[in-house]
């Protein structure tokens, strides 16, 4: 494996454009650990008028990808399961943080902490990834 670089997964997000338009910062982007923040917005809420769980989803996914992505082989999701513990409504924010458990050859075990602004935990997120033999 090469040596890790930030600039893989910052290459990545930049071209992330599903991540710009829900409004996604990165704040954090280090081999294994990212955190991700997002405002919510009230086109980003479900029928019951709290943040959609695709959206929470995909603020963990995002923090994912740029924890698992740590060097320049190309790294993708082969699976991940979220379980949602708090609704959240428009104008709060959330942070995403991602950090790697385990990692043996081409796969990876990542957990993803969701979170409002007071610190508290919104959602739980475990993804798994495998590393390609692609490069960027």
């Amino acid at each position: 494996m090469s040596q890790p670089t930030v600039s893989a997964a910052v290459a990545m997000i930049e071209r992330d454009r599903a991540s710009a338009a829900l409004g996604m910062q990165v704040t954090r982007s280090l081999p294994g650990d990212a955190v991700v923040t997002m405002r919510i917005r009230d086109d980003m809420l479900n029928g019951f008028e709290v943040t959609h769980g695709g959206i929470v989803f995909a603020l963990a996914d995002t923090a994912f990808a740029i924890a698992c992505n740590e060097d320049e082989q190309i790294t993708l999701a082969a699976g991940a399961d979220i379980t949602f513990l708090k609704p959240t409504t428009a104008g709060q924010t959330l942070t995403a943080t991602a950090s790697v458990r385990a990692r043996s050859g081409r796969t990876g075990l990542y957990d993803v902490s969701v979170t409002d602004e007071n610190g508290e935990i919104v959602a739980e997120f475990r993804g798994r990834s495998h590393t390609t033999s692609r490069q960027r």
